[in-house]
């Protein structure tokens, strides 16, 4: 795949890239070259299940639902 380097020096990647690699807005490539070959690697802060620690707002304790989601079988 074949992309333009604009005047400021901006690239799009293609979309079927953009989408295999899981690359959406906001998400953060590192550019650096290897042996005269420029590489992007997307940058992942953290691991994965850390990133989402914490992002669900429980209405009770997690204690109580895991007791009230045993009692329902």
């Amino acid at each position: 795949m074949n992309a333009v380097v604009a005047e400021r020096g901006q690239v799009t990647i293609p979309k079927t890239l953009r989408d295999k690699l899981g690359i959406t807005p906001g998400t953060v490539l590192d550019f650096r070259e290897e042996e005269g070959e420029l590489v992007a690697v997307k940058l992942v802060e953290g691991d994965r299940v850390a990133r989402v620690t914490g992002c669900l707002r429980l209405d009770a304790p997690t204690d109580q639902l895991i007791a009230e989601m045993r009692d329902r079988r």
